[in-house]
């Protein structure tokens, strides 16, 4: 099937780049994702209360956002199939997409705003508890009333994990950072600051065996890695800090990637290597991975898809 604009991924950036697309007539068709790279809708959708998104001053859920962006993309013309893409061919115009149920789908542009998934701790307690308690985004979650005043733990050792930590300080009575190795893997002037602040306590060689609590995290059991000791953290939140994995398997080497395996895009654009391909959102966006830097970053790229679809020849 020949489409105009197609855009792959249905989480913050690829909705907003659909409604954006849609009322500039390029008639967007998205492929909303089925089983890899998550759940349609994005990480969102096992979020539970979103208070730092605009415009929604006691907060929004994560599905009702995404439920929302979807039927605003839909009502501007928007068509969505609940699919997967294996395949992405860019070494031609137009671009060739196959899908998940075998189909073959041609574009004259591309959006790709699949997202990344948060590697995250293959327990059975963490998945009852995950939304609960336990949470991949500090930014995102550090500052709900649960989490305020209260001992937290940021599981990690990069720069990412120390940056959580950081950011628990302000709204935590302290933040435990629990770390599998005897020594941080984080960058010199971040492991200062870790050990430095007076908030933070670095556990050394431990790794969480389970998820303690009912219907909320209560405490952590922990392992110790050299002695094999277990004990018992009471703790009313955790933050896993261990990665992202962008969702870009189906590129298969269509465009350039960096070497975390997120899309490379220009300077202050979303332009990939190949003209014609936009990327948006946490797909291309290892630092922020916030709903509304990805949703800014969408709008970018259906408005520079509009534009080089013009320069084209391509009038919406």
């Amino acid at each position: 099937m020949k489409e105009k604009l197609i855009i792959i991924g249905s989480g913050p950036a690829g909705l907003t780049a659909a409604i954006y697309a849609a009322r500039a007539n390029l008639e967007p068709f998205i492929f909303e994702g089925f089983q890899a790279g998550g759940i349609p809708g994005g990480q969102l959708m096992i979020t539970t209360v979103i208070e730092n998104f605009p415009g929604f001053p006691d907060g929004i859920t994560g599905p009702e956002l995404m439920a929302n962006m979807r039927e605003q993309a839909i009502r501007h013309g928007a068509r969505m199939i609940v699919d997967d893409v294996l395949e992405t061919d860019c070494s031609a115009r137009p671009f060739t997409l196959l899908s998940a149920n075998g189909e073959t789908f041609t574009a004259d542009a591309l959006i790709i705003a699949s997202g990344a998934v948060a590697r995250r701790l293959p327990l059975d307690s963490e998945v009852r508890l995950w939304g609960h308690g336990i949470s991949a985004c500090a930014t995102c979650d550090g500052s709900l009333p649960v989490f305020r005043n209260r001992e937290l733990a940021v599981i990690g050792g990069g720069d990412t994990a120390i940056e959580e930590a950081l950011h628990l300080t302000q709204f935590a009575s302290k933040v435990y950072l629990i770390h599998r190795r005897g020594e941080l893997r984080a960058s010199r002037v971040m492991q200062k600051r870790a050990k430095t602040n007076p908030k933070i306590e670095i556990l050394w060689n431990k790794v969480v065996e389970e998820f303690a609590g009912d219907k909320m995290l209560s405490g952590l059991r922990l392992r110790d890695t050299v002695t094999g000791e277990s004990s018992v953290l009471p703790m009313a939140g955790a933050f896993e800090a261990i990665g992202h994995v962008p969702n870009t398997a189906f590129l298969k080497g269509a465009l350039e990637l960096n070497i975390l395996g997120y899309i490379v895009t220009r300077p202050g654009s979303t332009a990939t290597s190949v003209a014609g391909v936009f990327a948006a959102g946490d797909v291309q966006d290892h630092k922020y991975r916030q709903a509304v830097t990805a949703a800014a970053s969408g709008c970018m790229a259906a408005k520079e898809a509009e534009m080089w679809l013009r320069d084209q020849g391509f009038e919406g």
